[in-house]
């Protein structure tokens, strides 16, 4: 098929969602207070917490919300949905345990991209623009899905190259960027812009990163995670953030065309590169994408509620999002252990503390993290579970819990054995001083029984009997020092009831013998 045959083609239903984990900065932050309850405390920001996941805006249940909580297997509703206690609060209502936090942006519209200088503006609804918080977790998620309908494929294939990248790899010689859109505007209700991207600001991206030797975001994603701010800007914030992974945000893509079996090979293969293949260039081998082709005059395509496109808007969402959960959050435990060896400094007790303090929090974490995240099967459905499969594959979370799980591991050893050789160190010391005191407490208690009535006796003999008695005892311990193994191997043997009396007299002469004569 042609370039031109491909744009052709109409795509009648098209949706994307993006998926962008963030790590949180914690430094300063109270460990007892939650990263939502800070962005909770701040005045003016636009989240609004939106908990109101298991129903609609007007809190009826609906068929679509029971279907995708049936979706997945208890322990992972119970994740995503919370559950109630049957225990009641002071008001008399049953409690809500959560393991998320959803804050939600509702001052935004639609989204307006310009693909490139000769092309026309394409106008995509916002669905939403979410936030999600997670307990015990430096890590904050991105949601954000878009929709539009009746667009040429060859243009739904660039929207979801260019659209949700954080920030330009370069530019060509007429100063566009060479993967980003040439534009993307955030509008409000009235159509009205509220932020621009920054994309083509080359000067601006080239000493952020000479001065901060980490790259910025583009002004459209800073002004949409706000009062989030990059942890290397200027910007005043008590919400930091540190990006976890490559620029291009993980993104999921739907799209709904007539008769899809008329698309050619090279077509299917393009869809499923679509994040690092441009479409004009020559086709690569794979990438780390799931994308669904349905036939536009099919109503299990089409159907929001029970077709596959509310199964693709949430159950295939969540597990999408599940999974690049546990990438992130894998990443920033990583990091956040490099970070820690960095900062120790051997010498210096104050860093050596703060060290085994943040190691032991960070192995806390992980522990909460490998029980209350950390999900093999997600659903008895066989395609869900597949796809959770296949798509834990791409992103090897596997062998990356297994390679943290160790460095957690190799830490704690490391301080366990540290932890041995401070105590062994002090019961060596312990045990110098009890010795050495053990010969005071000898003399002492050998005269202070009156045994030797030398009050009237003058002072130079009761100081010779007294050093003849430091010296005896001293000589005596000093034995007891050189014998303390025979000793011990003694009270072994006397304590045993199955040697003979023989045997235990056997020990007793080991004891007296002199030391080279065993």
């Amino acid at each position: 098929m042609t370039h031109q045959a491909a744009t052709e083609k109409t795509v009648k239903q098209f949706r994307q969602i993006l998926v962008w984990p963030l790590q949180l900065d914690s430094t300063g932050r109270d460990r007892y207070h939650r990263h939502w309850e800070v962005l909770e405390s701040l005045p003016d920001h636009p989240w609004q917490l939106h908990d109101n996941e298991m129903g609609t805006t007007d809190g009826k249940f609906k068929e679509r919300h029971y279907r995708e909580f049936v979706a997945f297997l208890p322990y992972v509703q119970r994740f995503l949905y919370g559950y109630r206690s049957k225990h009641h609060n002071g008001q008399g209502q049953r409690t809500r345990r959560l393991s998320l936090r959803i804050y939600r942006r509702r001052d935004i519209s639609a989204v307006r991209i310009q693909l490139s200088r000769d092309q026309a503006p394409v106008t995509l609804s916002l669905k939403h623009a979410d936030l999600y918080f997670f307990n015990d977790l430096d890590i904050v998620l991105l949601n954000i899905e878009v929709e539009a309908t009746n667009l040429p494929l060859h243009t739904a294939r660039e929207l979801m190259y260019r659209f949700g990248r954080a920030y330009p790899t370069g530019w060509d010689e007429h100063g566009e960027s060479l993967h980003n859109s040439f534009s993307t505007e955030w509008l409000d209700h009235a159509g009205q812009v509220l932020a621009s991207s920054s994309a083509l600001q080359r000067e601006h991206f080239l000493d952020f990163t000479a001065a901060n030797h980490t790259t910025g975001i583009s002004a459209h994603w800073a002004w949409l995670l706000q009062p989030l701010v990059l942890d290397a800007s200027d910007e005043p914030g008590s919400l930091r953030f540190h990006q976890v992974e490559y620029h291009r945000m993980p993104l999921l893509g739907y799209l709904a065309i007539d008769n899809p079996r008329s698309l050619e090979r090279d077509d299917w293969i393009r869809l499923g590169l679509v994040s690092t293949l441009h479409p004009d260039e020559p086709l690569p081998t794979r990438e780390s994408y799931v994308a669904q082709v349905g036939d536009s005059d099919s109503r299990f395509f089409l159907n929001p509620e029970t077709g596959l496109l509310g199964q693709f808007r949430h159950q295939i969402s969540l597990l999408f999002l599940i999974a690049h959960l546990h990438r992130s959050a894998l990443l920033s435990f990583s990091d956040r252990m490099a970070n820690n060896i960095d900062a120790l400094v051997v010498g210096d007790n104050a860093s050596v503390r703060r060290f085994k303090r943040s190691v032991r929090t960070a192995h806390e974490s992980f522990l909460r993290f490998s029980h209350r995240y950390w999900f093999h099967e997600v659903s008895e459905r066989a395609h869900i579970q597949a796809l959770f499969g296949m798509t834990r594959g791409l992103l090897g979370t596997e062998s990356l819990h297994a390679e943290v799980q160790a460095e957690m591991r190799e830490m704690s050893y490391y301080l366990d054995s540290d932890a041995q050789r401070r105590e062994s160190n002090t019961m060596m010391r312990l045990t110098v001083v009890t010795t050495l005191g053990l010969i005071g407490t000898l003399v002492t208690g050998f005269f202070g029984m009156n045994l030797l009535a030398m009050s009237d006796e003058p002072m130079p003999l009761r100081i010779g009997v007294f050093a003849l008695g430091v010296v005896i005892f001293t000589g005596m311990t000093l034995l007891a020092v050189v014998k303390s193994k025979r000793v011990t191997d003694l009270l072994e043997a006397l304590s045993d009831e199955s040697l003979s009396k023989k045997d235990r007299r056997r020990a007793l002469r080991d004891v007296l013998r002199r030391s080279g004569g065993q």
